[in-house]
């Protein structure tokens, strides 16, 4: 009798949460006349993304394809309702004509429980905009000009490791390379650390780098979609020991460079400036207006910044040099051109400078095409922070409605970009580009929130392929897919998989 009427209960609150569900939750987009992808009890449309069947950017992609024509349209994600902007005029109101409104990406940040999450790429409202003026002078030109030997000299270590298997002419992993060079590339700037990555394949900072991008599909989902559940059962994103990991690094090098003295030209020697004086000194050739912008940061607010510097720069950087040489081994004929140009410009300058690198415009289409077909971020989170109306719509946004834009889908789109599947350089010659809505390519986002390490993000990824051209040639190996597949289990696009080439000295 007992067992016959817990099972009853049972059956009766399932009923109740699916009934509440269906007609409640789940008429949210109804009542407000917005079309929407009809859900399912009690995931919403998220299913296939949780259970890691499809990630989550091609999963917005295949929605984006299918309703765009609606320019608006709602779905859900368990009980939170999103709305999904398809249209490029009302994508660039989000992002900035209306930013005052959407200034926030509802991101998952707790100082408290998480400090490492109190970084610029999370942090909501005033706290946001506080920082990012004080972060803002760590990526002028100028500073960048200072990191560059840095650049140069991990690129100059992954050829010396690369040198033997390229005169074998041998298959090489490079997505693992990568990830290597890469992370060499931000210890050093961004905690002053020589990690050695490339020589030592079990090194602690590749290790640790690569756990911050292990993350579970439905923890993905909870961090972009429903944050508030993190904070109310007080849940870090960032594993404990991964957040004490970085935050002991990140103290003793501050210790160390402020017991000697010692000052060097990196992200490192910017945030100890913040942490001392609350500014950064005047870059040479930019004016820096730092008004309002003089109180200190603490250890672990600056510690935040050298992390989220590490988490955007790493993956980010590693997978779009993986995807350009993973489409310039398919296309000869694209690796020849831009090898003749970065040869001449090399001759030019007598050796690879700032100045040389930013002459090679060919490139740098190569570049954007990469990131065109593969953008590292495939979507992006706004939050309506104050209730408005979306001009051209009749829809009045509520505040708290969580705003998605599916970027792979904008990139993907025929009707953007003809053929989208072809890898096409010449798409971003000048006269392409006008023919454009400017809000078409969305890489690094746009508006006031748009990535402040874009510049630097791009130096990193050229100086790689540069110093590779130069002096290896990569061919296509049959062990690698096509297409390639991509990691479900990450809210960045990545391969997953191993992604092997062919490498020649020429």
């Amino acid at each position: 009798m007992v067992l016959a009427e817990l099972i009853g209960i049972f059956i009766i609150a399932l009923s109740i949460i699916y009934i509440y569900y269906k007609y409640v939750i789940f008429n949210f987009w109804y009542k407000k006349g917005v079309f929407y992808v009809k859900p399912i009890v009690p995931t919403g449309n998220v299913s296939s993304f949780i259970t890691g069947k499809i990630q989550i950017g091609v999963f917005l992609r295949d929605l984006y394809m299918k309703y765009k024509d609606h320019r608006v349209f709602g779905i859900y994600a368990f009980f939170k309702p999103i709305l999904v902007i398809a249209d490029l005029d009302l994508i660039r109101t989000v992002l900035t004509k209306e930013f005052t409104s959407f200034h926030d990406r509802g991101m998952y940040t707790n100082e408290n429980i998480d400090p490492l999450s109190a970084n610029l790429f999370f942090l909501p409202g005033k706290k946001w905009r506080k920082l990012r003026a004080k972060i803002t002078p760590t990526f002028t030109t100028g500073r960048i000009k200072q990191m560059f030997p840095i650049l140069k000299k991990c690129s100059g270590k992954l050829l010396k490791n690369l040198e033997s298997k390229a005169q074998m002419g041998e298959s090489i992993e490079i997505k693992n390379i990568l990830a290597r060079y890469s992370i060499d590339v931000i210890m050093s700037t961004a905690f002053g650390i020589e990690s050695n990555c490339i020589q030592d394949l079990s090194s602690d900072y590749f290790v640790q780098g690569k756990k911050i991008f292990k993350l579970n599909p439905i923890w993905i989902a909870l961090l972009m979609f429903m944050p508030k559940i993190m904070d109310l059962f007080s849940i870090p994103l960032i594993d404990k020991c991964i957040s004490n990991f970085y935050i002991n690094v990140f103290r003793e090098n501050v210790k160390y460079r402020q017991t000697h003295n010692i000052i060097k030209n990196d992200f490192m020697n910017l945030l100890i400036q913040l942490m001392e004086k609350g500014y950064i000194d005047d870059d040479d050739n930019e004016t820096i207006n730092m008004s309002g912008t003089t109180k200190k940061i603490t250890m672990l607010e600056a510690a935040a910044q050298s992390f989220v510097f590490i988490a955007a720069g790493f993956e980010s950087s590693s997978t779009t040099a993986t995807f350009a040489l993973y489409e310039l081994a398919q296309h000869q004929d694209i690796q020849d051109k831009v090898r003749e140009e970065i040869d001449e410009i090399l001759e030019k300058h007598n050796d690879l400078s700032y100045d040389a690198m930013n002459e090679m415009i060919y490139l740098h289409k190569i570049i954007n095409e990469t990131m065109r077909k593969y953008p590292p971020l495939p979507m992006m989170n706004r939050v309506c922070t104050e209730e408005l109306d979306l001009p051209t719509t009749n829809i009045r946004v509520p505040k708290g409605t969580l705003i998605t834009v599916p970027v792979l889908g904008l990139h993907r789109d025929p009707s953007i970009y003809p053929d989208p599947d072809k890898f096409d350089p010449e798409r971003f010659n000048k006269d392409e580009i006008a023919k454009r809505h400017p809000y078409a390519y969305l890489p690094f986002g746009e508006g006031p929130r748009k990535c402040i390490g874009e510049r630097f993000g791009y130096a990193q990824v050229k100086v790689v392929l540069i110093c590779l051209l130069a002096k290896y040639r990569f061919k296509f190996h049959s062990r690698t897919r096509v297409p390639l597949c991509f990691n479900e289990r990450s809210a960045g696009l990545t391969v997953r998989g191993h992604v092997h080439l062919i490498i020649e000295q020429r």
